[in-house]
This record gives C-alpha cells, structure tokens and sequence, in this order.
C-alpha cells in the first residue's frame, strides 16, 4: 500500500474502503468507514464537507462521542443501516450483520475519524458470484478483492453503482490498462465537477490571458508542476501536511484573480508563479488521489491516468470558458465588463477559503 503524507482536512467526506474476502459460503467486507456521516443520515453523494449538510450539528455530536457510545448508536441502528451495503448474488439481496467494530478515540474532533466496519453475509447454496456496492446517499465505494496481488480487481463506485460479479473462491482480476483507463476518470472527475478551487485557479490563468500563446504556456507550466509534486507526494518523498496545503491553494486563487485585476506581470514572471501555484496544487491531487488506498503493484498506471484525467478536466474547463467567452475577448470592454468582475469573484472565493481553512 502506498501511503500519503498530506493530513486530513476538517469534515471532509472521504470514501469507504473494502477488502473483500468471498468463500465458498459467506462474504467479508472489511470496511474503512466514515461511521458518523451514516448515523447522521448525511447525503454523501451531494456533499463535499460535512458543514454542508444540514445534518452537520449531529455528525459533530457523534464525532464527538467514545467509542462505547458510538458502538452502541451503530448497532442499535444497524437494522436502517445495513440496506445500504448492498450484497447479492443472482439478484438475491442479502442482509449483512455486524462482526466487528473497531473505532479510535475521538482525538482531533476538527478531523474526520475512520472507524473499521467488519460486516458478512451467509451466501446461498451454488457457485454463483457476488455484486457489491453502497446505496446511494452512502457516498463513493473503493471495493477491492484481497488475496489476488497485484492484479485482483479494484473499483471505485458511486453510490447505487455495483461491481461485476466477483467469483467465490476465486479472484477476479483487472489489467493495468483497466486502471489507467479508470483513474482517467476519477482525474477528470476531481476537477470537473468536484475539483472547485482548481477549476476557480484555471479560469484565473484564463481571464488573465488575452491570447492562446499565452494561456498555453501558462496551462503548460501548471502541468508540469503539478505532475512533479503529484509524483513526490504520492510515493512519500515529499510530505506536507494539508493544514498548510489547502490555505495557501485557496491563497494562490485570490493572488492570480487580484492581478489580473491591477492587470500587473510579465508573461515569463505570470508563467514562473503559476509554475509556483503549480507545485501546490499538486500536493492537494496527492491527498485526494491517497484517500483511495491504491495498491503498490497499481500505483504507476493509477497516478499516470489520474494526472491524465485532471489535464482533460483543467482543458475541458477552458473550453466552456471559451465557448461562453470567447466570442468578446477581441472587444475592447472584454477586460472591463467580463476578466475583470469574473477575477474579482474568483478573488473573493478564494479569500473565504482561506479563512475557512485556517479559522474556521
């Protein structure tokens, strides 16, 4: 297992991880879970941070509580809570019953707490293989099958998605290719719709540059930062907490909107600092790739696909901005009735994230 250095962020939703093991007659799940967000009845699929659900002030009372407490809420609940682990084979729902808990101290109250959910179900009589996955509401599922090395299967879900069938007593396995190819699109996905402050960052480059030459060389720099520092972070040379990664991400956002603002740099001194922004931003890719738990043997084509899939999301995001923008960007009041007012919200955002990142 590659492990990342990055720290959590407060109240971040973060997926549930499964090693699965399936024998001839029952199936394991061996959960890495979030177990407040489900007691809370917080929709994991609508929101990024538990401060925007409605039901933040119970999951902050559960963050809160001991381990006995929460157990104890857990199991008295479980019978609403096991609907949404979703276990069948042949299209046969199975009811899956609690056969562990194990769960940390409260510690850091500001910090999410993974608890460890082990949870089986007796499976029928035949061979037939099993289909795992979360309901939806239940949040983003990372579903792997232990036993098999390198190759066996790995998935990342969405809620109500489901796995193929994975065979009992066996493994199922899945080439390299396939990883790449998905982690293209978990990438693309962490920019485009999830990835807010880097999309609010590429649309800083965006309005600041008045020619494609520019914006290229610009995109280009970022690139290469970023896929630098993604790569040091994610194999553990560089190690940076996120408590001092995500203020200063929101803080390159208000710097780039405010000048372009005062309208003030060169382009080889723009493209040297976003190359600066770059390296950081790649450091807050390393904690969001390290929550998915990728296995070492995976780890090469999973960061190559991912880092891909943020570059189709970073261009795909230039070329909404075009196609809404671009038909004024000759026009003399472009800069003063469009780059300018869209860089001053930009900035604004930017400066409440980073007051929420460090105060709040």
């Amino acid at each position: 297992m590659v492990t990342f250095a990055a720290d959590l962020r407060a109240h971040e939703i973060r997926p549930t991880i499964a090693d699965i093991d399936i024998g001839p007659d029952e199936v394991t799940l061996t959960l890495r879970i979030t177990l407040e967000t489900l007691l809370a009845g917080i929709d994991l699929d609508r929101v990024q941070d538990t401060n925007d659900a409605p039901e933040a002030a119970i999951y902050d009372s559960l963050r809160a509580m001991d381990q006995g407490p929460l157990e104890a809420a857990l199991r008295a609940d479980w019978p609403r809570l096991s609907q949404g682990f979703l276990i069948e084979v042949e299209g046969q729902r199975l009811s899956p019953e609690i056969a562990g808990v194990s769960i940390p101290a409260p510690g850091e109250i500001e910090l999410p707490r993974d608890s460890i959910l082990t949870i089986r179900a007796a499976l029928p009589p035949g061979e037939a293989g099993v289909r795992l996955g979360l309901a939806p509401g239940y949040g983003s599922f990372i579903p792997r099958q232990i036993g098999g090395g390198a190759d066996a299967y790995e998935g990342f879900l969405n809620g109500g998605e489901m796995t193929p069938e994975l065979p009992r007593g066996g493994i199922l396995t899945e080439a390299a290719g396939a990883v790449f190819l998905r982690y293209i699109v978990v990438g693309f996905e962490h920019i485009v719709p999830l990835g807010l402050d880097h999309i609010l960052f590429v649309l800083g480059l965006y309005f600041f540059a008045s020619r494609a030459g520019a914006l290229l060389w610009q995109v280009s720099a970022f690139t290469l930062a970023h896929t630098i520092t993604l790569a040091l972070a994610a194999t553990g040379v560089v190690k940076i907490p996120a408590s001092i990664v995500e203020p200063m991400i929101a803080a390159s956002i208000v710097y780039v909107g405010v000048e372009n603002i005062l309208g003030r740099g060169t382009m080889r001194g723009r493209t040297a600092l976003v190359f600066g922004f770059g390296l950081l931003h790649g450091l807050g890719f390393a904690s969001v790739l390290g929550d998915y738990g990728i296995a070492s043997g995976r780890f090469v084509p999973a960061l190559l696909g991912f880092n891909i899939g943020v570059e189709i999301g970073q261009l795909a995001v230039i070329a909404i901005a075009f196609a809404v923008t671009g038909w004024f960007i000759a026009r003399p009041w472009y800069r003063r009735a469009i780059a300018i007012p869209a860089s001053l919200g930009i900035s604004l955002i930017g400066a409440y994230w980073v007051v929420e990142r460090t105060l709040l």
